[in-house]
Protein backbone atom coordinates (compact mmCIF):
# COMPACT_ATOMS: atom_id res chain seq x y z
CA UNK A 1 0.00 0.00 0.00
CA UNK A 2 1.25 3.34 -1.05
CA UNK A 3 2.95 5.50 1.90
CA UNK A 4 2.16 8.86 2.08
CA UNK A 5 3.18 11.45 4.91
CA UNK A 6 0.68 13.98 6.49
CA UNK A 7 3.23 16.84 7.59
CA UNK A 8 1.05 17.16 10.43
CA UNK A 9 1.96 16.60 14.43
CA UNK A 10 -2.04 17.38 15.01
CA UNK A 11 -3.78 14.13 16.28
CA UNK A 12 -6.99 14.77 15.58
CA UNK A 13 -6.29 15.81 11.96
CA UNK A 14 -4.05 12.63 11.48
CA UNK A 15 -7.16 10.43 12.66
CA UNK A 16 -9.70 12.53 10.71
CA UNK A 17 -7.39 12.04 7.34
CA UNK A 18 -7.58 8.13 8.06
CA UNK A 19 -10.83 7.93 8.02
CA UNK A 20 -11.00 9.65 4.61
CA UNK A 21 -8.83 7.77 3.04
CA UNK A 22 -10.40 4.65 3.86
CA UNK A 23 -7.20 2.53 3.81
CA UNK A 24 -6.50 3.90 0.07
CA UNK A 25 -2.81 4.44 1.09
CA UNK A 26 -1.54 4.29 4.29
CA UNK A 27 -0.97 7.58 6.38
CA UNK A 28 2.35 8.54 8.40
CA UNK A 29 2.54 11.24 10.46
CA UNK A 30 5.41 13.18 11.45
CA UNK A 31 6.70 10.99 14.48
CA UNK A 32 6.53 8.22 12.14
CA UNK A 33 9.79 9.45 10.65
CA UNK A 34 11.08 10.73 13.17
CA UNK A 35 10.54 14.49 12.42
CA UNK A 36 10.11 16.77 15.40
CA UNK A 37 10.88 19.56 14.27
CA UNK A 38 8.64 23.07 14.78
CA UNK A 39 7.59 23.39 10.98
CA UNK A 40 7.13 26.85 10.05
CA UNK A 41 4.22 28.36 8.89
CA UNK A 42 4.97 32.39 7.88
CA UNK A 43 2.51 32.82 4.82
CA UNK A 44 -0.07 35.18 4.64
CA UNK A 45 -2.35 32.97 3.20
CA UNK A 46 -3.54 29.04 3.10
CA UNK A 47 -1.64 28.39 -0.40
CA UNK A 48 1.32 30.04 1.02
CA UNK A 49 1.62 27.71 4.69
CA UNK A 50 0.68 24.77 3.16
CA UNK A 51 3.24 25.37 0.44
CA UNK A 52 5.85 25.95 3.11
CA UNK A 53 5.04 22.98 5.41
CA UNK A 54 5.26 20.03 2.49
CA UNK A 55 8.26 21.78 0.98
CA UNK A 56 10.23 21.90 4.49
CA UNK A 57 9.36 17.85 5.12
CA UNK A 58 10.45 16.88 0.75
CA UNK A 59 13.36 19.27 1.62
CA UNK A 60 14.49 17.17 4.60
CA UNK A 61 13.25 13.99 3.98
CA UNK A 62 12.88 12.86 -0.03
CA UNK A 63 9.30 11.19 1.56
CA UNK A 64 6.29 11.92 -0.71
CA UNK A 65 3.84 13.68 1.63
CA UNK A 66 0.96 16.53 1.54
CA UNK A 67 0.22 19.16 4.16
CA UNK A 68 -2.75 21.39 4.98
CA UNK A 69 -3.63 24.50 5.80
CA UNK A 70 -7.49 25.60 7.30
CA UNK A 71 -9.11 28.87 7.89
CA UNK A 72 -12.33 30.10 9.02
CA UNK A 73 -13.46 32.99 7.24
CA UNK A 74 -16.87 34.86 8.89
CA UNK A 75 -18.90 37.12 6.40
CA UNK A 76 -19.07 39.62 8.91
CA UNK A 77 -16.14 39.72 10.14
CA UNK A 78 -13.93 40.57 6.57
CA UNK A 79 -12.79 37.08 6.35
CA UNK A 80 -11.61 36.96 9.65
CA UNK A 81 -9.79 34.43 11.15
CA UNK A 82 -8.63 33.22 7.88
CA UNK A 83 -4.86 32.50 7.95
CA UNK A 84 -4.98 32.87 11.74
CA UNK A 85 -7.73 30.52 12.52
CA UNK A 86 -5.43 28.46 14.88
CA UNK A 87 -3.91 31.16 17.08
CA UNK A 88 -7.02 34.20 16.35
CA UNK A 89 -7.23 34.40 20.82
CA UNK A 90 -3.29 34.74 20.46
CA UNK A 91 0.30 32.96 20.80
CA UNK A 92 -0.08 29.71 23.46
CA UNK A 93 -4.18 29.75 23.56
CA UNK A 94 -6.13 27.27 22.60
CA UNK A 95 -9.53 26.23 20.73
CA UNK A 96 -11.58 27.30 23.63
CA UNK A 97 -10.05 30.52 23.45
CA UNK A 98 -10.30 30.61 19.80
CA UNK A 99 -13.94 30.29 20.05
CA UNK A 100 -15.14 32.47 22.38
CA UNK A 101 -13.18 35.11 20.58
CA UNK A 102 -15.17 34.19 17.76
CA UNK A 103 -18.73 34.42 19.96
CA UNK A 104 -17.59 37.59 21.03
CA UNK A 105 -16.89 39.26 18.13
CA UNK A 106 -19.91 38.44 16.36
CA UNK A 107 -22.42 39.43 18.86
CA UNK A 108 -25.05 42.06 17.82
CA UNK A 109 -24.06 40.52 14.11
CA UNK A 110 -26.88 39.50 11.86
CA UNK A 111 -24.79 38.06 9.46
CA UNK A 112 -23.21 34.79 10.99
CA UNK A 113 -22.68 33.36 7.51
CA UNK A 114 -19.32 31.53 7.09
CA UNK A 115 -17.18 29.20 4.75
CA UNK A 116 -14.28 26.59 5.88
CA UNK A 117 -11.68 26.26 3.13
CA UNK A 118 -8.60 23.86 3.33
CA UNK A 119 -6.11 23.86 0.92
CA UNK A 120 -3.71 20.58 0.36
CA UNK A 121 -0.43 21.14 -1.46
CA UNK A 122 0.71 17.64 -1.95
CA UNK A 123 4.15 16.73 -3.09
CA UNK A 124 4.90 13.76 -5.18
CA UNK A 125 8.47 13.48 -6.57
CA UNK A 126 9.61 16.30 -6.05
CA UNK A 127 6.55 17.87 -7.71
CA UNK A 128 3.65 20.43 -5.99
CA UNK A 129 0.25 20.03 -6.97
CA UNK A 130 -2.76 21.78 -4.70
CA UNK A 131 -6.07 21.00 -3.87
CA UNK A 132 -9.41 23.09 -2.02
CA UNK A 133 -12.12 22.61 -0.25
CA UNK A 134 -14.75 24.65 0.95
CA UNK A 135 -18.17 24.00 2.76
CA UNK A 136 -20.62 26.93 3.28
CA UNK A 137 -22.20 27.11 6.57
CA UNK A 138 -23.35 29.70 9.05
CA UNK A 139 -21.58 30.23 12.87
CA UNK A 140 -24.30 29.04 15.61
CA UNK A 141 -24.44 31.80 18.70
CA UNK A 142 -23.64 29.07 21.15
CA UNK A 143 -21.37 25.57 21.25
CA UNK A 144 -23.41 22.74 20.63
CA UNK A 145 -21.60 19.15 20.35
CA UNK A 146 -18.42 17.39 21.89
CA UNK A 147 -16.88 15.64 18.38
CA UNK A 148 -14.68 17.32 16.47
CA UNK A 149 -12.06 20.06 17.24
CA UNK A 150 -10.82 23.14 16.88
CA UNK A 151 -14.32 25.61 15.49
CA UNK A 152 -16.61 22.66 15.07
CA UNK A 153 -19.15 23.40 17.65
CA UNK A 154 -20.08 26.74 16.59
CA UNK A 155 -19.76 25.58 12.89
CA UNK A 156 -23.47 24.55 10.80
CA UNK A 157 -22.88 23.66 6.94
CA UNK A 158 -25.69 24.78 4.86
CA UNK A 159 -28.46 22.49 4.46
CA UNK A 160 -27.78 20.93 7.97
CA UNK A 161 -29.07 21.80 11.35
CA UNK A 162 -26.28 20.34 13.33
CA UNK A 163 -22.97 21.82 14.05
CA UNK A 164 -19.66 19.98 12.72
CA UNK A 165 -19.53 18.76 16.43
CA UNK A 166 -22.78 17.03 16.81
CA UNK A 167 -22.00 14.81 13.67
CA UNK A 168 -20.99 11.74 13.64
CA UNK A 169 -17.30 11.50 11.80
CA UNK A 170 -18.67 9.98 8.45
CA UNK A 171 -21.46 12.53 8.06
CA UNK A 172 -18.51 15.03 8.72
CA UNK A 173 -16.68 14.14 6.45
CA UNK A 174 -18.47 13.24 3.75
CA UNK A 175 -19.21 17.37 3.16
CA UNK A 176 -16.04 19.12 5.42
CA UNK A 177 -13.52 21.22 3.58
CA UNK A 178 -11.03 19.14 4.87
CA UNK A 179 -12.79 15.86 3.43
CA UNK A 180 -13.23 17.90 -0.44
CA UNK A 181 -10.01 18.54 -0.54
CA UNK A 182 -8.66 15.36 0.43
CA UNK A 183 -11.17 13.32 -1.66
CA UNK A 184 -9.86 15.61 -5.00
CA UNK A 185 -6.16 14.56 -3.85
CA UNK A 186 -7.24 10.78 -3.48
CA UNK A 187 -9.02 11.10 -7.01
CA UNK A 188 -5.92 13.08 -8.83
CA UNK A 189 -3.54 10.21 -6.80
CA UNK A 190 -5.69 7.20 -8.57
CA UNK A 191 -5.31 8.71 -12.07
CA UNK A 192 -2.07 10.67 -11.79
CA UNK A 193 0.00 8.36 -9.71
CA UNK A 194 -1.65 4.76 -9.53
CA UNK A 195 1.49 3.16 -9.11
CA UNK A 196 3.79 4.51 -6.56
CA UNK A 197 5.66 2.57 -4.99
CA UNK A 198 5.97 1.60 -1.39
CA UNK A 199 8.66 2.69 0.81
Amino acid sequence: MHQLVFATNNAHKLRELGEILKGEYTLLGLNDISCSDEIPETGDTLEANASQKSFYIWDRFRIDCFSDDTGLEVTALNNEPGVRSARYAGEGRNSDDNVAKLLSELEGKENRSARFRCVISLIIRGNEYIFEGIVEGEILPERRGVAGFGYDPVFCPEGYTQSFAEMDAALKNSMSHRGRAVQKLVRFLQEEYPHLPDR
